[in-house]
């Protein structure tokens, strides 16, 4: 199968060295990675270029946004500046963060996945976070979420799903619309991937609003938005974001912020999350 992958960067010095080679060194190699440079102040670009220069797969992409990291909008952004590189030669389409580590099987694993099940749209590992010297599960969401930081998407899944929304909660909608459309998710506990920045961690203040006003763009409505940002805010250790995520549901309905699913897609997921709180009582 035919790999492509853009990895958003910005100030990731530290990281995309280490995430790139461990995607240079897989058994089966990825068709074309792309790197987009976001407004970069450190040494990122010059990393990039290290590879560049070593394989002829690997791109590098400059583009200039805030500097603010807001989640959604601006990586996102970064992604459709990767995006617009690519021709249509590929059959599955990775959005990766630039501080990841990847077992070396990682693609070949998910490349099996994908061959073995022809409804499987998005498939994806685990990421491992390191807490007094040792890697532990990075356990902010469901363990069957295919989460944000590596997504990997069948061809005619993503077209189907209508890509990727620019906006925070991208990383649940995606997820949601794939199930309204009858396509599969799958989580590999197995292929442990080792996370060096974890999530939220660069996130500035004005972000905290942002959780509640995608609950409101995906459609929740109240009752099941009240629910999701308890349990987000009791995972996240700080239910003074309780408070936040409302504010921001409450804000968005007031100011009738464009929803990102239709009415039927919305319906579709209240059931669906419904569905899946209730087993969780049985």
């Amino acid at each position: 199968m035919n790999f492509y992958i853009i990895i958003p960067a910005h100030n990731e010095e530290s990281s995309i060295g280490i995430t790139l080679d461990s995607l240079v060194n897989q058994t089966l190699l990825p068709k074309r990675i792309v790197v987009v440079n976001d407004n970069s102040t450190d040494k990122t670009q010059d990393i990039v270029e290290s590879y560049t220069s070593k394989y002829p797969w690997i791109q590098l992409i400059n583009s200039k946004s805030s500097n603010e990291h807001l989640p959604g909008s601006k990586i996102i952004h970064a992604f459709y500046k990767g995006y617009e590189t690519l021709d249509e030669d590929y059959d599955v389409l990775c959005k990766f963060d630039a501080d990841l580590i990847f077992p070396n099987n990682y693609i070949e694993q998910l490349s099996n996945h994908f061959n073995k099940n022809v409804k499987l749209g998005m498939v994806s590992g685990f990421c491992y976070i390191e807490k007094n010297g040792e890697w532990v599960l990075e356990n902010l969401t469901r363990k069957d979420h295919v989460r944000g930081a590596l997504k990997a998407y069948k061809k005619d899944c993503f077209l189907q799903i209508g890509k990727l929304k620019r906006s925070m909660g991208w990383d649940t909608v995606d997820e949601l619309l794939a199930r309204f459309y009858g396509w599969e998710l799958l989580t590999n506990e197995s292929l442990h991937v080792k996370h060096l920045k974890p999530t939220g961690m660069s996130y500035n203040k004005a972000s905290k609003y942002l959780q509640g006003e995608a609950m409101y763009k995906m459609r929740y409505g109240f009752t099941i938005t009240l629910i999701s940002a308890l349990k987000l805010a009791y995972k996240k250790g700080s239910l003074v974001l309780f408070k936040d995520y409302l504010e921001g549901y409450f804000k968005a309905k007031k100011n009738k912020i464009a929803f990102l699913v239709t009415e039927d897609e919305g319906k579709f997921i209240r059931n669906l999350r419904w569905k899946g709180m209730l087993n969780k009582f049985q």
